[in-house]
């Protein structure tokens, strides 16, 4: 055998761990789980204010680079996925094509190497933040202190903010503007597309947007608007005689020039105001046509052309009202999700203060037959002897397409975790045949999940731990027990209650079972890259059960395009079903 210098065996020994032990393809933070279709992250959050977000960074993010985190505030009307953006398909809602935020963020990405860059994009529940600032007299409060905990523990140094929005997503910034006597020294850029309306001297928008961008040449200024004074719609005049983003750009200019110079320079339709060394600018489209151009300015590589102008980046995005830039990275709509939140479900009984732990109950019935065990395992959770933490169901929100290509959006509550017995303290996650988790089933008012399911909870799984199997006893309770640990071994210093998978197989309802009514379908155990361990599998006989066996609930209410809808109806329902199924509608809907 010829001999290796050490280079070679160096490269062999990479190569050979390369196999055995595959790189992450990912790394997740908290929360966040990775977006279909490209290489992102995203996480919902909520406020009980009611504030939405969406939070979307890249899936490989970087301590090592700095983190440039942009909040951008949706314009009246548009929620967040129509402002995110998507492939326009027959019956989409055009809402979706006028902005393209997620687009113009992944080409900014491929122009900006140098940052990790995180779009935070923001809604009001009212689809109007000027009508959520007139509900909330803390509004700046409320503003401030959502930007500083939104960007609380994410990684890169040093870590600065974008402040920008479109119409009157602008609220929001001069919210956040009115939040202090200063603007905070990590934010670096304000960038108002066409959402300049709350410009006011009165509440010294301007005195504190010159004392900030003097405070470091780092900082900018860009404002993007048009002639808006005489544009009407159905023959009505759009703005009065006092308001529209034309007037309130005059108003900002009339003010900087009192403390610094401005440039004034015209191109074909485009007039510009620019100072402090190209830092602060204003842009106006002239519009001697009398259009209505208040999408388009975003449309047309406006944020793009507000992100990078004045930095090294500019024009290398794209042309400010030109064609668009971003085309090649808008993705599909068809099938998104997110963890929309938690909600406390109210079908299991309240456990009592002398119901025994997980532990003891377990080892009380490690020597029973089936039937024996099955019985008492029934009689502890119809009683309610489950952790409280398995009564806060996680919110999944799921859009796609029917077969005629018509978007839906819909709502589903799942159990965090697997059922268990016990208390939060001392807890066995307890496998069971699929005749006892259908009982239990009907009685908490749930239904078992499909593989559709368990894969959507795997996307947006808050904790992913590596599959621990085991090859001795697998049928026995000792064994149920034992793997019980090593997961919580696995989760320890994790907090109860977060959405987690990689931990057992999901017993499962599938059309299988049409052929096979005495069989178990079981499927997932996901390990971190995505891969199930148990493809899809009705081999085994119903009555058979071991430690890899979980039982994950899913409320029968869910929400189907806005209506409160019976998880039966969606699954039989042709339009409705992939909400659930990845198998069209389902013939076998229970056990």
């Amino acid at each position: 055998m010829p001999c290796l210098n050490l280079t070679t065996f160096l490269l062999a020994v990479l190569v050979f761990a390369s196999l055995v032990c595959p790189a992450r393809a990912s790394n997740l933070l908290p929360g966040f789980s990775k977006a279909p279709f490209t290489n992102e992250q995203v996480r919902e959050v909520r406020t009980p204010e009611g504030i939405r977000a969406v939070i979307n960074a890249p899936l490989e993010i970087s301590n090592q680079r700095p983190t440039l985190v942009v909040f951008y505030a949706t314009p009246n009307g548009n929620t967040i996925e129509q402002t995110l953006g998507a492939e326009m398909e027959p019956g989409l809602d055009w809402h979706f094509d006028i902005q393209h935020i997620a687009a113009q963020t992944r080409r900014l990405r491929e122009v900006n190497t140098r940052d990790n860059i995180v779009i935070v994009v923001t809604q009001a529940d009212e689809r109007s933040w000027p009508a959520w600032r007139a509900k909330h007299a803390d509004n700046a409060d409320l503003i401030r202190t959502f930007v500083e905990s939104t960007t609380e523990g994410l990684p890169g140094s040093p870590l600065r903010i974008a402040m920008t929005g479109h119409s009157g997503g602008g609220s929001f910034l001069f919210g956040y503007l009115n939040g202090g006597e200063a603007i905070p020294d990590n934010a670096v850029l304000f960038a108002f597309l066409d959402a300049n309306y709350s410009y006011s001297n009165e509440d010294r928008h301007g005195d504190k947007l010159l004392a900030w961008l003097k405070g470091s040449p780092e900082r900018r200024l860009v404002v993007l608007a048009y002639d808006d004074r005489e544009i009407a719609l159905n023959g009505k005049k759009v703005v009065g005689p006092t308001g529209g983003t034309w007037r309130a750009s005059f108003r900002m200019i009339d003010r900087f020039r009192r403390d610094v110079p401005l440039c004034e320079s015209t191109s074909g339709d485009l007039i510009s105001y620019t100072g402090l060394d190209g830092r602060l600018n204003v842009i106006l489209d002239r519009n001697p046509a009398n259009k209505i151009l208040h999408t388009v300015l975003v449309e047309t590589n406006g944020f793009l052309h507000a992100m990078t102008l004045g930095t090294p980046d500019e024009g290398r995005a794209g042309t400010y009202r030109g064609p668009r830039a971003y085309t090649g990275f808008i993705a599909p709509l068809e099938v998104t999700y997110s963890v929309a939140g938690t909600t406390a479900f109210r079908g299991i009984p309240p456990r009592k203060s002398t119901a025994p732990g997980g532990h003891a109950f377990m080892n009380s019935i490690a020597s029973l037959g089936l039937t024996a065990r099955e019985d008492a395992i029934w009689s502890q959770l119809k009683k309610g002897n489950v952790p409280d933490f398995l009564r806060n169901f996680k919110s999944l929100r799921i859009r796609w397409s029917d077969s005629a290509r018509r978007v839906h959006t819909g709502l589903i509550h799942v159990m965090p975790d697997y059922l268990a017995v016990g208390s939060n303290t001392d807890f066995v996650r307890v496998p069971m045949t699929p005749m006892t988790a259908q009982r239990l089933a009907d009685l908490y008012g749930c239904s078992l999940i499909t593989r559709r399911i368990s894969d959507i909870v795997y996307s947006d799984a808050e904790l992913r731990l590596d599959p621990k199997p085991m090859t001795e006893n697998r049928e026995s309770v000792s064994t149920f027990i034992a793997h019980n640990d090593i997961i919580e071994g696995q989760r320890a210093g994790k907090p109860l209650g977060m959405l987690t998978c990689g931990i057992k197989k999901d017993v499962v309802l599938t059309n299988l079972l049409a052929a096979k009514p005495t069989r178990v379908a079981i499927y997932g155990w996901h390990y971190t890259n995505g891969t199930p361990i148990q493809p899809l599998s009705t081999v085994h006989v119903n009555t058979y059960v071991d430690y890899s066996h979980g039982i994950r609930f899913i409320s029968r209410e869910c929400v189907v395009d806005g209506k409160k809808r019976d998880i039966e109806q969606i699954m039989k329902n042709p339009d409705w079903c992939a909400l659930v199924s990845d198998e069209g509608p389902l013939t076998v809907r229970r056990y």
